[in-house]
């Protein structure tokens, strides 16, 4: 699939599941950045910045696109600075891709800062109280001055844990402000506007919202409204049911995804790219991602721990030699620890999703989930919505 401002290529596929290869690239004459492969897990820099990491280490960790909020970066720097230092890429001083939210999750994360019209949704400001009227047109117009290679559009994000007449007019509403949204882009040459799969957990509702942003014909689509609290069984039928109803010769992002086993089961139904505050968040609060899950290494098991975080790691904070036992020295008392955690998990996301891109090459992703998820449940029951997701797509466990 090829747009005016991005390219999308489908390289691998695999020959049991869903899941496959693919590769984008961005920009006018699709140059500016890439080649990025997918599936990918995309790291959030929220206000421009990856908490504890600067631009150059991303790099050395492999990461190739991040992304940032529009209704954070509207406040502050604004979009006034932002356009005067010629987009956010120069001001922060990222080479990699970029995409932007449009602010609608923060109709969910600060309801009780925000006001839904039709006109668009009236927020509070968590810092000063000012108000801010964030539109269709206003989200496009400071993604399009952010110069984002990737923008979403603005959509009435409900809560997935709610049900009714509010989830069919959130979906409604999402696809009238995409209608907006589209019409306000000022850079279509140069930037890629993403619709968004809305509909709750309701079946038909999302099947209807697939169906209708399809006709859009945008350079990819997002699957929203999920990874908030849902039952996990009624989270991965959502997801597979938003991918069967996509185009496959485009991307497919899940949003707000970023446990690994949601990566693994959700690359294996059909999604491309992934993004999710948890890898840095779970660090600034000591706890360090492996296959089993995490080590919260403020355990006073780790006291006395010398073995690395993960002998198979390939970090600067593993190849460096950093012991649990360090770790567990400094941890929520030292900066130094969040930011070699945060190395470390950043670090985690990207070999994980460069494994899962090999297994699909080789055609032996089936047996590498098999292995992981035996690796993520040790002892415990594998739970029921793993064994139905992946059973979905043919994997028996």
């Amino acid at each position: 699939m090829t747009s005016k401002a991005l390219n999308f290529q489908v390289t691998h596929i695999c020959n049991t599941t869903k899941a496959r290869v693919g590769c984008l690239k961005f920009g006018r004459n699709h140059t500016s950045r890439g080649p990025i492969e997918t599936p990918v897990f995309m790291p959030v820099g929220t206000q421009g910045t990856l908490k504890g990491l600067t631009p150059e280490q991303l790099h050395q960790l492999n990461c190739r696109i991040i992304l940032g909020n529009t209704y954070h970066l509207g406040h502050r720097p604004g979009p006034d600075l932002l356009k005067e230092m010629g987009g956010l890429h120069s001001f922060m001083h990222w080479d990699g891709g970029l995409l932007t939210d449009s602010g609608g999750f923060q109709m969910v994360s600060l309801v009780k800062l925000s006001e839904v019209t039709e006109e668009g949704v009236k927020f509070q400001s968590p810092h000063d109280q000012t108000e801010m009227l964030l539109t269709p047109e206003k989200s496009i117009e400071i993604q399009n001055i952010i110069g984002a290679d990737i923008m979403m559009q603005l959509d009435d994000v409900v809560s997935s844990t709610i049900s009714g007449p509010r989830v069919e007019e959130a979906m409604w509403r999402s696809l009238r402000w995409l209608d907006r949204c589209i019409s306000a882009h000022s850079r279509p040459d140069e930037q890629s506007l993403f619709p968004i799969v809305q509909g709750g957990l309701d079946e038909k509702l999302r099947e209807q919202s697939a169906k209708e942003i399809v006709k859009r014909n945008c350079p990819g689509y997002a699957i929203g409204g999920l990874s908030g609290g849902e039952d996990k069984d009624h989270f991965w039928r959502m997801v597979t049911l938003s991918t069967d109803h996509l185009p496959k010769d485009k991307p497919r992002y899940l949003m707000g995804v970023g446990f690994a086993i949601d990566l693994v089961v959700c690359s294996a139904l059909g999604c491309d790219m992934f993004d999710c505050v948890f890898p840095t968040r779970t660090a600034r609060f000591g706890c360090a991602l492996v296959d089993s899950g995490q080590l919260n290494l403020n355990k006073q098991i780790y006291e006395k721990d010398h073995r690395l975080i993960d002998d198979q790691c390939i970090c600067p904070v593993c190849k460096s030699g950093y012991t649990r036992s360090y770790l567990n020295t400094i941890v929520n008392k030292e900066t130094t620890a969040c930011h070699l955690l945060t190395i470390h998990n950043v670090s985690y996301q990207m070999r994980l999703m460069s494994r899962i891109r090999q297994a699909i090459i080789e055609q032996r992703f089936p047996d590498f989930i098999k292995e992981f998820v035996s690796i993520y449940c040790q002892d415990k029951d594998i739970p029921k919505w793993i064994m139905n997701s992946l059973k979905s797509v043919n994997i028996e466990l």
